[in-house]
């Protein structure tokens, strides 16, 4: 190490380093250690009129010691006795140590808050620089109290050099993130959007950085930063290499201050003056000409600065949506980058293209790309790649493409890496349902789903096929043919086992026809893979076993010899136990037609929001395409599966929601009931769900005829429900006299106040009954 004279350096501390870094072993660095803490602490305490430099020398020292992970317990209060220095380097070491070893909560903070006033008020630049970096390093909360009103006046004040503007800038961001109560602008607004107008270029880049912090949470305070910030970027834009010669970066002109325009631009929709407009489109058409030219360096900080500049300009124009030339020609130039030989630009291209297939203008431009997009699914050997190419293929997908897309991810399923195959599961499970025009290709996709990747097929999607099945006659019987097919194979997945004795149990008839597939072979098939499932497919089952019994009577003797043995009626599971042991008792007393009754075919289920969708957006990561976004924007364009021909059932299967289960609902072991009288499903969405853990959806309207009729045989029930209120009823009789209560409910999180009834009877009825109403309380708590 080279020697250092007291001047320029500390010796001591440079010769104290040495022998750390020469220690053999951990003993021999804790020994000196101990030894230099020692002499420190001596010298502390013992030597009153110790000099700036050797309290700078043993203050580093004690902070060497500390980023070697030591605790350090003295030697605060000499480093706050080195802010009143008036040299540099002394006051430089004293902050330093300050931003790094003191708490927030440090009883020293009253003393360094007034040693950092002395220093903002001294107007020596070096000093107030080094006094907001300490407040920016150290943020506590009695920081900002103490100076959230001082900085901005700093910042915006004439005579300030600009080397305090950015340190101030950077300074009140920080208290702002720690503190946003704190840190009021006010009458400072529009001072600090005009920083934008700032000759120095550095005070603009800082300050751009604290004004999108701001804009995002106040966009109206600071929207006139918009025509700023484009006249800026123009500038930037528009300017050669060599006329920002200290802001030129590998040949691309202030790359980070073009980002962080463009950025902050995303807070704000597309400019309402026409002038402005127009400028802004050109720079962006002027960013994406640029990144046509060829390189002007070979460097890879040249293309990284100039692809930096290009991915947000991208961004801005995914933002805005509204400019269909500048959506394709962005769609087109990240097409270039999906077979760039960088990984992050591949990347980066899939990832944005995600965003740019939601888009109305660029769908199909998008589209274009599916081939190339499909081999980056099959070659990458990045996985996270790999993803970025499966969510895109989910996002260009339409009526168009979709057995194609289908049944490219079915085949990269059987290889895909095991991080990602639940969540490929449930696009493929999706866009099958949701562009399913032949309801057999639908079968056929979801059991070939649940044979590749079993393991990975969730509750949800298998509810989901079955759903399908039972809401459309069409396609019952190929159901059921195609899974009594699926279930010969030697080795089932359970899944595919659930399926099976679900189906069958329900639609068994419709191949029974066929000696193939006779009752007794659909039984012995279901029957020789009980042994291998768990308990909760065991249950399902059973339950599939007492169906059989109902559809096919000849069945009879044999099932109940099952249900009869050992292993099942003295099984050591009390559910299958019980099962075992009551379908054996109601197949044996039951008549025919009370056991048609009980083992009615489920009824149609309502519809709801598919839980697979759920499901899929709570795995999507930070950074990854939004799901809501692009559901949202499929359903706007009419692309939902049947969503521009929706029958005349949905509002009768809306209201029917709230009325009683079947008491066969449950037989097959799902956990949700299904309306007796639900309507039979039209051509609507299918994107719904009745096995989540919610409740039916409330109808928005009021009831109609026929929800007052469920109260003929009934006496209580919901009368009414909707987003806000449900109104329950429960009723009474004897002879001419009757009693009605009403239930009101507030759903919602606030207090209904002023809240009043009003009982009428319209027509004769008013002269014919004789009512007595009990007030209703004014207040309803939420």
């Amino acid at each position: 190490m080279p020697a250092v004279s007291k001047g320029d350096g500390m010796r001591g501390l440079a010769v104290f380093i040495s022998d750390i870094r020469n220690c053999k072993s951990k003993e021999a660095e804790i020994k000196r250690i101990n030894k230099e803490l020692a002499n420190i602490r001596s010298k502390f305490k013992g030597d009153k009129a110790l000099d700036g430099y050797s309290k700078k020398k043993y203050v580093c020292k004690l902070l060497f010691i500390f980023l070697l992970g030591h605790d350090i317990d003295f030697g605060h209060m000499e480093a706050v006795n080195l802010l009143s220095s008036n040299k540099y380097t002394e006051k430089q070491i004293g902050y330093l140590f300050i931003s790094v070893l003191v708490n927030s909560n440090s009883e020293l903070i009253r003393l360094i808050n007034n040693a950092i006033k002395n220093d903002l008020s001294s107007r020596n630049p070096t000093f107030m620089c080094l006094a907001l970096h300490c407040i920016a390093n150290v943020g506590s909360r009695e920081m900002a109290e103490a100076f959230a009103s001082e900085i901005p006046r700093i910042l915006v004040a004439g005579d300030t050099m600009d080397s305090v503007k950015q340190s101030a800038a950077l300074c009140l961001l920080r208290l702002y993130k720690t503190s946003p109560d704190l840190v009021l602008m006010g009458e400072w607004t529009s001072r600090v959007v005009h920083l934008l107008n700032d000759q120095h270029m550095g005070v603009v880049t800082a300050a751009i950085s604290l004004i999108t912090c701001l804009s995002q949470k106040n966009p109206d305070e600071f929207k006139t930063c918009v025509s700023l910030a484009v006249s800026r970027l123009s500038r930037i834009v528009s300017s050669a290499s060599t006329d920002l010669q200290d802001y030129t970066y590998y040949f691309v002109p202030a790359p980070w201050l073009s980002c962080k325009l463009l950025r902050l631009l995303q807070c704000y929709p597309p400019p309402e003056d026409g002038a402005v407009k127009g400028r802004l489109v050109e720079c962006l058409e002027t960013i994406l000409n640029k990144a046509q030219e060829p390189p002007k360096s070979k460097k890879v900080q040249h293309s990284n600065a100039k692809n930096a500049i290009l991915f947000e300009a991208i961004s801005l124009i995914i933002h805005y949506d509204s400019e269909p030339n500048l959506l394709v020609r962005a769609c087109n130039q990240l097409g270039q980058f999906l077979q760039h030989r960088e990984t992050n630009l591949r990347y980066l291209a899939l990832e944005s293209m995600c965003t740019l297939a939601s888009s109305e203008f660029s769908h199909e431009a998008v589209k274009t790309h599916i081939e190339t997009v499909i081999n980056a699914l099959k070659t990458e050997r990045d996985v996270s790649v790999r993803q970025r190419a499966a969510d895109l293929l989910y996002a260009m997908c339409d009526r168009s493409n979709a057995k194609q897309i289908v049944a490219e991810m079915l085949s990269y399923l059987e290889t895909a890496d095991y991080s990602i195959r639940e969540e490929m599961v449930l696009k493929v499970a999706i866009l099958a349902e949701k562009y399913a025009v032949d309801y057999s290709w639908y079968v056929d996709t979801i059991l070939n789903l649940i044979r590749i990747a079993g393991d990975y097929v969730s509750e949800e999607v298998w509810y989901r096929v079955i759903q399908i099945v039972i809401n459309r006659d069409d396609v019952q019987g190929y159901a059921a043919k195609t899974v009594f097919e699926a279930l010969q194979a030697p080795a089932c997945h359970e899944n595919m086992v659930k399926v099976g004795g679900y189906i069958l149990g329900e639609f068994g008839n419709l191949i029974a026809g066929d000696p193939r597939s006779s009752p007794l072979v659909q039984f012995n098939l279901l029957h020789s893979k009980f042994h291998l499932c768990s308990v909760p497919t065991r249950a399902l089952l059973l339950s599939a076993y007492i169906k059989f019994i109902n559809l096919f009577p000849e069945t009879k003797a044999t099932i109940q010899e099952v249900l009869r043995c050992d292993s099942q009626i003295r099984n050591s599971d009390v559910e299958l136990q019980q099962r075992a042991v009551e379908y054996l008792k109601l197949s044996s007393i039951a008549s025919t037609d009370v056991l048609a009754t009980v083992l009615e075919e489920m009824p149609p289920f309502p519809e709801r929001e598919s839980s697979i969708l759920a499901k899929l957006k709570k795995k999507k990561g930070p950074g990854a395409i939004s799901v809501t976004e692009l559901e949202d924007s499929k359903r706007e364009g009419g692309e939902l599966n049947g969503g521009s021909d929706r029958g005349p059932d949905t509002a009768a299967m809306s209201a029917s929601n709230a009325s009683t289960p079947s008491p066969s609902a449950d037989l097959l072991g799902i956990r949700s009931a299904a309306p007796i009288n639900a309507a039979p499903a039209g051509a609507g969405s299918l994107l719904v769900d009745v096995f989540s853990e919610a409740g039916p959806a409330a109808p928005s309207t009021a009831v109609n005829d026929d929800g007052f009729l469920r109260f003929v045989c009934k006496n209580n029930g919901v009368l009414f429900e909707n987003q806000l209120l449900q109104i329950g009823i429960k009723s009474e009789y004897r002879q001419n006299l009757g009693r009605m209560y009403l239930f009101y409910g507030n759903k919602t999180s606030v207090q209904f106040a002023s809240f009043t009834t009003n009982v009428s009877c319209p027509g004769e009825l008013q002269s014919h009954i004789l009512s007595l109403i009990s007030e209703v309380i004014a207040s309803l708590s939420s």
